[in-house]
């Protein structure tokens, strides 16, 4: 897996800690703890990297940094 941003925040909804990856759309995880959700969140993008892969779809490249939100 390449370097990519992984946000992780508490979600009052889902009662869990959720990881998300902005640069691979829709790849998400959760966890009842920062370290649990991280590695879920590994593994996904693992997953979404290789489905990806599998069907020709295009892998964004890893930007290194923080993202910019507006």
């Amino acid at each position: 897996m390449g370097k990519y941003e992984i946000i992780i925040f508490w979600s009052e909804e889902d009662a869990a800690y959720v990881a998300d990856i902005p640069e691979l759309p829709g790849c998400m995880a959760h966890g009842e703890s920062h370290e649990e959700a991280l590695a879920h969140a590994k593994s996904a993008a693992q997953l979404w990297l290789e489905t990806a892969k599998e069907y020709g779809d295009p892998i964004p490249t890893p930007k290194g940094r923080r993202l910019l939100f507006a």
